[in-house]
């Protein structure tokens, strides 16, 4: 049975319950999402977390998750329906001689020959369901305005069958990455959040709730070497998934300090690109042999 929010708490502590840590504009929108009926447009840096928010927002509210990942050049027959056209070809063998087209054409246009993609699977669904639209800004303006229906709406139109109106109303999340600007006639219809990196205090939170065991030292160092990491000009920056990866790595090598040593042993957990290694190791590799200073909060540019 599918859980109803009372209030931003709710879903503060519910969210918190599967592993995500949400800030207080996230549980809020999210709140208003679930009230509203209105989707979500979660744009932000790759590696924040908007993928997750999804998936966590699925465990919480026990709604079954359909994710579309959107790409370049996806059209519709990827995202919506498509005809079944080898059943339809069968069907047409196996009809009589002297069978009129109409006759034909009412019989092969049912919902038995129609393929179900994400944003129909969705929209069909007889149970409510969270809807994960990942990386829009990876499609066109064309594929923006076919998803109108969907997300004003929640119906979607088929020439041959008519209007399929949605028989429980999804949550829905779009995700990106910024990477291009997204039409007004889309962002009219949706919440808006920005997701960001979190302060080095949050992120601490979430790699103590995803390796409990790591001793405080090490983690509160960890973030603070991810936050200089992250403000060097890197082609990928660290995710927050990378963080608890790296925390994860050095729980299991029985870490007890992050010193150059490790640190280089163990960079390419959160550092992916060849000419990033270079430039980490050098930049950061060296405050680290000389010690890091200050306080978590402090400036840690290079």
């Amino acid at each position: 049975m599918p859980v109803e929010p009372n209030s931003v708490t709710d879903v503060h502590a519910g969210l918190r319950a599967t592993g995500y840590l949400p800030g207080e504009s996230t549980a809020l929108v999210g709140y208003l999402a679930a009230k509203l009926g209105k989707p979500i447009l979660v744009e932000g840096p790759a590696g924040v977390g908007k993928t997750e928010l999804a998936k966590a927002l699925s465990k919480y509210l026990e709604r079954p998750l359909v994710r579309l990942q959107c790409y370049e050049g996806l059209d519709e027959a990827k995202a919506l329906y498509e005809w079944n056209y080898r059943k339809q070809l069968l069907r047409i063998q196996a009809e009589r001689q002297g069978t009129g087209w109409e006759e034909v054409q009412d019989d092969i246009f049912g919902e038995e020959f129609l393929l179900e993609r994400p944003l129909m699977a969705a929209i069909a669904s007889p149970e409510p369901v969270v809807l994960l639209i990942d990386e829009i800004d990876k499609t066109d303006q064309e594929f923006e305005a076919m998803l109108l229906e969907v997300l004003s709406d929640f119906q979607i139109s088929i020439p041959e069958l008519g209007t399929v109106k949605a028989k429980s109303h999804p949550i829905v999340l779009l995700t990106s990455n910024n990477t291009r600007e997204l039409t007004e006639a889309l962002k009219r219809r949706c919440l808006y959040l920005w997701l960001d990196y979190p302060n080095l205090e949050h992120e601490l939170e979430i790699v103590r709730l995803h390796t409990p065991d790591l001793p405080e030292s090490v983690g509160r160092k960890l973030v603070e070497v991810v936050a200089m990491v992250r403000d060097l000009d890197l082609k990928k920056p660290p995710s927050i998934a990378e963080s608890i990866d790296w925390a994860r790595a050095l729980l299991l090598l029985g870490a007890q300090d992050i010193d150059t040593k490790i640190f280089n042993e163990t960079m390419s957990v959160i550092v992916k690109h060849r000419t990033d290694i270079d430039v980490v190791s050098e930049r950061v590799g060296v405050k680290l042999g000389g010690g890091l200073g200050g306080a978590v909060g402090a400036p840690t540019g290079p």
